[in-house]
């Protein structure tokens, strides 16, 4: 069978591909019908992204960085609601609403080029066919790909390890000891959490930076040019929160007030009942929480042969510099919530001022 012919193949439906969705919507693409048409793929079962994936504990109140989707503004929620009941409610009334006609669960292979033309078109291949796209708008974030640092001893331990990915409730650790590993918002907001319950110990690879000042815009724009310069070179994106550093948060607040918020170096091994700390002296642990966070999607843009030396793949205002037509939104700067709406709209008009 033949590939499937549009114009632009949108990957992924979290908050950056359904922007890049609408955005198409709005300027006369139809859904895989006649001239000037997308398609919207989704590995996801149901629309949400990765909020639908949330633990329960992560409430309306305190969910980090939450940006409606253009055009239509989150439903006022209780503020004490699962951000996993809310959110992906919203997504799923926005698809309809705009009929953005998501098609899924679709996984996506590869993608890759038809032929040698460099204004030709791309194959996007996947477990529903194939589709031969002129733009591919790449928008599948993070959540499939927890970070997993490696050290030693990391098979030895007796106890549970899990990643942030994988957590459900502070009550599943209650009377053990548990290890908590990162410096970003999740490792803060669990270590909150789980210290009412039980005892934590918490650790990060380097000194934490606390800004004593609210995070501002000027703070966002600036931490934002830095992960955009990284891109642009083809370095890993990075975090925001990287460049920022910690910003004392409600959380972290409240864990200082208890005697929590208290940071050891990382350990330099992992043992059957613990982790041995950097000065020979040994923390017993029964589990091990790595808030470690996430790499970027993309394996199956391996094909395209983008990815640089240094492991990251050029990209500059949300386009590949060596390869133009795929544009990865939702990737660097534009991790946000924020961001990723901006990178759809743009994306959106780089592709309609060169037909």
């Amino acid at each position: 069978m033949s590939p499937a012919a549009v114009d632009v193949a949108v990957i992924g439906a979290g908050q950056a591909g359904l922007s890049a969705a609408y955005h198409l919507r709005r300027r006369g693409y139809t859904p895989e019908n006649g001239d000037r048409a997308y398609v919207a793929l989704d590995a996801e079962t149901a629309p949400g992204g990765a909020w639908q994936h949330r633990w329960r504990s992560l409430r309306m109140a305190t969910v980090n960085g939450i940006h409606e989707l253009p055009g239509f503004a989150v439903p006022p929620a209780d503020p004490t609601a699962a951000s996993a009941d809310v959110l992906p409610a919203y997504f799923a009334e926005y698809e309809e609403r705009f009929d953005l006609q998501v098609r899924r669960p679709v996984h996506v292979h590869a993608v890759r080029r038809a032929d040698d033309d460099p204004s030709g078109r791309m194959l996007v291949e996947t477990d529903a066919g194939t589709w031969a796209a002129r733009y591919v708008i790449n928008a599948t974030g993070t959540w499939r790909r927890p970070f997993w640092p490696h050290y030693p001893g990391h098979e030895q331990f007796a106890g549970r390890q899990l990643h942030v990915h994988d957590y459900v409730s502070a009550e599943e650790f209650a009377g053990r000891r548990v290890v908590i590993v990162g410096a970003g918002i999740s490792a803060i907001q669990l270590l909150d959490e789980i210290s009412r319950l039980t005892d934590t110990f918490w650790v990060t690879r380097n000194d934490v930076t606390w800004d004593a000042a609210d995070f501002d815009t000027a703070a966002r724009v600036s931490a934002i040019a830095g992960v955009e310069e990284r891109v642009r070179q083809g370095l890993p994106p990075g975090s925001v929160i990287s460049v920022t550093g910690q910003h004392w948060t409600p959380w972290a607040r409240a864990a200082e007030a208890r005697g929590v918020l208290l940071r050891h170096p990382m350990f330099t091994r992992i043992e059957e009942h613990g982790v041995r700390m950097p000065d020979g002296s040994f923390e017993p642990a029964d589990v091990i929480l790595w808030a470690t966070g996430f790499r970027a999607d993309i394996a199956h843009l391996a094909p395209l042969g983008l990815r640089t030396a240094a492991g990251g793949i050029r990209v500059a205002d949300g386009r590949a510099l060596d390869e133009p037509r795929l544009f990865l939104i939702g990737y660097g700067p534009s991790q946000s919530t924020v961001g990723a709406n901006r990178a759809g709209r743009n994306a959106v008009r780089a592709i309609l001022s060169h037909p």
